[in-house]
Parts: structure tokens; C-alpha cells; sequence
């Protein structure tokens, strides 16, 4: 909540909110204000493991609760546990589930390495889906982004 709120004890809110006299850089990487967006998705330092991690910790449970949904079988019975196989089939093999598998593709596009791809193997058609965590004002330049992909 207090982060939600941007209330939580950044050296910037103790500049702006409770006028100490201090610096305000993030005390990670020294190039930036350290506010709560800063921390959450934009200090260079924690892009380089830790917004990975939480990514793929986010992809895994989506991953998770789609095999379920399909029918797949599942080794661990809770989602935390769960390390998504590179190729995961339904029982009765109506349903393809890939993990992190570069796709190929007729024309050249940048970026072909969807997280989770769902094939349907008896209609013949896939759905690609590829996870972003980001914040608010990130939004639009990410979907410009993914929208010059195509």
C-alpha cells in the first residue's frame, strides 16, 4: 500500500516529503533520483537480475495455470514450485504449450522469442504471448514498441 501511495522511505521522498538535506540518487546505481518507479523498473543495476527474475517468476505462473487449464499434467501442485518445461503437450495431445522457444518466421522480425506459445493442435493455430511488467508511463512506449514488430 505505502507503495502504491509513493509514501515508502526513498531518498527522494525525504527530500520532497520531509525536507531533510540529503542526495537523492539512487543509492544502487548513483544515477538517478531513487524514487518508487525508479526502484520497481528503471534502475540499471537491478535490470540487469532482478526485474528478469521477477519476470520469469510472473511468466511461470501464467505458464502454470494455462497447463492446468489445458489438461497438462503437472509435477508440482503449486505454482511457486512449478519450472516450465521447454515443450509441454495435453493429455490426448490437443494442446501444444512451448516455453520460451524462438519461432521462425517468413520475413525477418527482431524479436521472435514469445514467452508462452499455445498451439491448438486440432484447429492448427497458435497464440503467442509475451509477458511486460512495467509501469504506467512505460506502457506506451512499450506497446510502440511491440507494435513495430509486426
Amino acid at each position: 500500500m505505502a507503495a502504491q501511495a509513493q509514501a515508502l522511505q526513498t531518498k527522494y521522498y525525504a527530500i520532497k516529503i520531509l525536507s531533510t538535506e540529503t542526495d537523492s540518487k539512487c543509492r544502487l546505481c548513483q544515477q538517478y533520483d531513487e524514487t518508487i518507479d525508479h526502484i520497481t523498473s528503471a534502475c540499471p543495476i537491478l535490470a540487469k537480475e532482478q526485474y528478469i527474475k521477477r519476470h520469469d517468476r510472473m511468466c511461470a505462473q501464467l505458464h502454470f495455470n494455462i497447463c492446468k487449464e489445458t489438461g497438462v499434467q503437472l509435477d508440482k501442485k503449486h505454482w511457486y514450485k512449478h519450472k516450465p518445461k521447454s515443450v509441454e503437450t495435453s493429455q490426448g495431445g490437443k494442446v501444444t504449450i512451448l516455453w520460451d522457444q524462438q519461432i521462425q518466421t517468413d520475413r525477418i522480425i527482431l524479436h521472435k522469442k514469445p514467452d508462452i506459445i499455445i498451439r491448438d493442435n486440432e484447429k492448427g493455430t497458435c497464440m503467442l504471448i509475451d509477458v511486460a511488467i512495467l509501469e504506467y508511463k512505460n506502457v506506451v512506449k512499450k506497446r510502440i514498441r511491440e507494435d513495430s514488430k509486426i
